[in-house]
């Protein structure tokens, strides 16, 4: 067997699919866009008995093969297209536990096209405290397929599942539902039609009311002797089907499955009270996101102090120890410390994750998307849109994609409009360089001013997206209707190894995403700072020196007056010269400005050009966040200060300073009007709200 095994992991959302994911493939995954589309694609490699690899794809949770978003169009789309790269030689199928009923619906419809199937029946450790029993044997028996019990916290079953993807062709892959008795006439009619083709993958192509990208409709091109049936009477057939799989999996459970009511040991109900309630259940979520912004500052402290030093030991060392020249201070005046401006805060984004990672596996994220739906409702979202506004947080890119769950369009549109607006993690850096620079140390009841900082702005991130998503409720005049129905899983204790996988993934993401552009800018930033087209930059030694030669100022203050006409006539700063104007009523100097220039490429890239800049021709061995608190304007006032540092924060909050984001945006809406409306708006109004407090606090 020498090519790898194909494997598709699906599953309903909330089964635990995820888990499962990582015990087969550990670290062994990447994360990244099915080709054409927006849509998350996870996969990695699973080491089989015997030598063997699988390659696992994780495919986005489904309900049914009947799609109503482009989610679960992807699924459909690779399991009728045997010529896709990924068509999976065994489908795995992750139901959960206690709602094995509605899990077997999507089981027995990937059944029907002809695909070995194995049913994993996962979270078992919690069978007996919900007072549930299992003939599985039976269970496998009527399902004609192999079943195997699953506890991914205890770390069972997963052995026994890897025997059965390597024996995958001897499961057998005859369905175990006849749909063709809601209408044989019909069926049967097909079935003479394309003889040679599964007549359950020409019913889902015929029946799907989505546009397929991959899948070549022309399997069924011949379809005229049964266009008799309209949109309507398919759907009712649709129905029917569900009926008939259904009336199958009642008479199976009602053979194998056992649920002692009274056995039941549960807690949820009394949780459910209290985190939902609709006074209590804010006043937690609150108290939960100030704990979370106290302790991202508190415990990220040390390993961050540690970071900063050694970048700036790093790049002193290089100066000393290599031969002086232009490759030598590329190297410590332009690479180091650009990438030290991002790897600093791996720290404070790595806690961001581990808690976000947390909450969403207690289950507790549903409740949050609940207790906000009467709120997004006012303002004409949905629910669902709480799930892109939370997940922003760490990245407003796959937060836009998040909004295809959302199936009114309006909705939609106004959600990836106003999703930009909360607080991502590519902000954190911005927020908290400036925050540790212009807000004093010292708490207030126990919770630092510096974390009740941070978090105002996360909270005056949300409440600028809401505001804005009630403004273009009352401006797009789209009349739609939609109902909100969300899921609420089981309370569960977080898996350490799930914990630990989406940290280590999400910040790799993060930091090598960044790094790259990081490092580009670094290296161009180097070159246009030390390099000029006048005079003034070739002899800036003499010019200074001639001006300074009857005050008595020691070398080093003379080599750093040296260094800064040189700078200033530089390439790059002449660029930010020429900006000044436009900024200098927010408060900000002509490097501040080149910072905000670059930063459209990646908002954490401002910190990152900050740390070159003040590097450029610099003995100094300070830390970069030393040298901006000690960076002084003409008239003598502190460049960063109170007021010039809440203007730069209130910038960072609204401004679109991604142009990831745009680009991800003109995809979504297929159009560049609506992110040029995003560009110009959020920008516009970054700049009138910086001026306003700059011209206040000055």
């Amino acid at each position: 067997m020498s090519k790898q095994i194909k494997v598709a992991l699906i599953g309903n959302p909330n089964t635990g699919k995820t888990s499962v994911f990582n015990a087969l493939t550990g670290l062994n995954q990447k994360v990244g866009n099915y080709p054409g589309i927006t849509v998350e694609k996870k996969e990695g490699v699973c080491k089989l008995p015997r030598g063997v690899k699988a390659h696992i794809l994780d495919l986005p949770g489904t309900y049914s093969l009947n799609a109503t978003s482009l989610d679960e169009n992807v699924v459909i789309e690779l399991l009728l297209n045997k010529n896709d790269k990924d068509y999976p030689d065994v489908a795995v199928i992750v139901a959960d536990v206690e709602n094995l009923k509605r899990n077997l619906l999507l089981f027995t419809q990937i059944k029907d096209l002809e695909i070995p199937c194995i049913l994993v029946v996962n979270m078992a450790d919690r069978m007996e405290r919900k007072g549930i029993s299992v003939d599985f044997e039976l269970l496998e028996k009527r399902l004609n397929t192999k079943v195997v019990l699953v506890s991914t916290r205890k770390g069972t079953g997963i052995d026994t599942l890897k025997d059965l993807i390597l024996d995958y062709k001897n499961i057998s892959a005859e369905p175990c539902v006849n749909s063709s008795v809601i209408d044989q006439e019909y069926f049967g009619g097909l079935k003479k039609a394309f003889p040679n083709q599964s007549i359950y993958k020409l019913w889902l192509v015929i029946t799907q009311d989505v546009n397929f990208v991959k899948l070549d409709r022309n399997l069924v091109k011949d379809t005229s002797n049964f266009s008799t049936k309209s949109r309507s009477d398919l759907k009712r057939m649709q129905q029917k089907e569900t009926i008939v799989r259904y009336q199958f999996i009642n008479g199976v459970l009602k053979e194998t499955f056992r649920k002692d009511i009274n056995a039941a040991k549960d807690l949820r109900s009394v949780l459910d009270r209290v985190l939902m309630h609709k006074v209590w259940g804010f006043a937690i979520f609150f108290l939960i996101l100030l704990l979370i912004f106290q302790a991202i500052y508190s415990w990220s402290e040390v390993p961050m102090n540690l970071i900063d030093d050694s970048f700036s030991f790093i790049g002193e060392w290089t100066k000393t120890n290599l031969p002086s020249g232009a490759f030598t201070n590329l190297i410590a005046e332009g690479i180091i410390p650009g990438i030290g401006g991002i790897v600093i805060f791996i720290p404070q984004i790595a806690f961001l994750f581990l808690f976000i990672s947390i909450l969403e596996e207690t289950g507790y994220m549903s409740r949050v998307v609940f207790l906000m739906d009467n709120i997004m409702k006012r303002f004409g979202l949905s629910g669902k849109s709480v799930v892109p506004l939370i997940s922003g947080t760490a990245c407003a890119i796959p937060a836009v994609m998040a909004t295809r769950n959302i199936e009114n369009w309006k909705e939609r549109l106004i959600t990836i409009l106003v999703t930009p607006f909360t607080t991502c993690s590519a902000r954190l850096p911005v927020y908290l360089i400036i925050i540790s620079l212009v807000i004093p140390e010292g708490s207030l009841l126990g919770l630092s001013y510096q974390a009740l900082a941070l978090m105002s702005l996360y909270i005056l991130g949300f409440l600028m997206a809401i505001i804005s998503a009630y403004i273009l409720h009352k401006i797009l005049k789209f009349r739609t209707r939609s109902f909100f129905v969300v899921e609420m899983p089981n309370y569960k204790i977080p898996l350490l190894k799930n914990i630990g996988i989406t940290v280590f993934e999400k910040t790799k993401s993060f930091v090598l995403g960044a790094g790259k552009i990081i490092l580009a800018l670094s290296i161009i930033l180097w070159f246009l700072a030390t390099n000029g087209p006048s005079e003034k930059f070739e002899n800036a030694e003499s010019i200074i020196t001639a001006q300074y030669q009857d005050q008595n100022i020691s070398k080093e203050e003379l080599n750093k007056h040296i260094s800064s006409y040189q700078l200033e006539n530089s390439y790059i700063g002449i660029v930010g010269k020429a900006i000044e104007p436009v900024i200098e009523p927010l408060g900000y100097d002509w490097k501040i400005g080149i910072a905000i220039v670059s930063s459209f490429a990646a908002r954490e890239v401002f910190v990152g050009t900050l740390a070159t800049i003040y590097s450029v021709g610099s003995d100094d061995e300070n830390t970069i966040k030393n040298r901006m608190a000690s960076e002084i304007r003409p008239d003598g006032f502190k460049v960063f200060n109170l007021a010039s540092g809440v203007s730069l924060l209130l910038f960072y909050a609204f401004a679109m300073q991604c142009m990831s984001t745009l680009a991800v945006v003109k995809r979504e809406t297929n159009s560049w009007k609506w992110p040029s409306i995003q560009l110009v708006s959020m920008t516009g109004f970054a700049y009138i709200v910086a001026l306003i407090a700059f011209q206040i606090l000055k």
